[in-house]
């Protein structure tokens, strides 16, 4: 890992990253209990750097979540088939060398919106993800 790495420098563009005022595991707790109580299907929890220790290397802790509800995607997908590449929505809990905690996503409502024409009405409970992720970081 690089000294480069660590900087919000090499974050691109369309990654928004908010700054969690809990700890990793509490972050990572917070995520999984605000999917659940929002009716929000988790589809995948992955511990990417426990995947790294398998293979033998090191990684801060970051885990991926992979989520979504099929009442909000399906209408995506059924307007654009293409769409699906962009769904289920991510979501990634990472920890910097100082310990601060950091939730990545990316709005796929401007993507969905402008690159696949999929209308905003369709679009509109997919809206409502940056305020959920803005929850669990402590900054609602």
């Amino acid at each position: 890992m690089t000294a480069q790495a660590e900087t919000f420098a090499e974050r691109p563009s369309s990654v928004l990253t908010l700054q969690s005022k809990y700890d990793f595991q509490t972050t990572v707790s917070r995520l999984k209990a605000a999917i659940s109580s929002h009716g929000i299907t988790l589809f995948a929890d992955i511990d990417q750097s426990s995947a790294a220790t398998t293979g033998g290397l090191s990684l801060r802790p970051t885990r991926l979540f992979l989520f979504g509800n099929p009442k909000a995607g399906t209408p995506v997908m059924a307007a654009n088939p293409h769409a699906a590449l962009e769904l289920p929505l991510k979501a990634v809990v990472w920890q910097d060398a100082e310990h601060g905690v950091h939730v990545d996503y990316q709005d796929v409502t401007t993507t969905l919106g402008s690159d696949y024409k999929v209308d905003p009405q369709v679009l509109a409970p997919l809206k409502q993800t940056p305020a959920l992720l803005r929850m669990v970081a402590g900054q609602d």
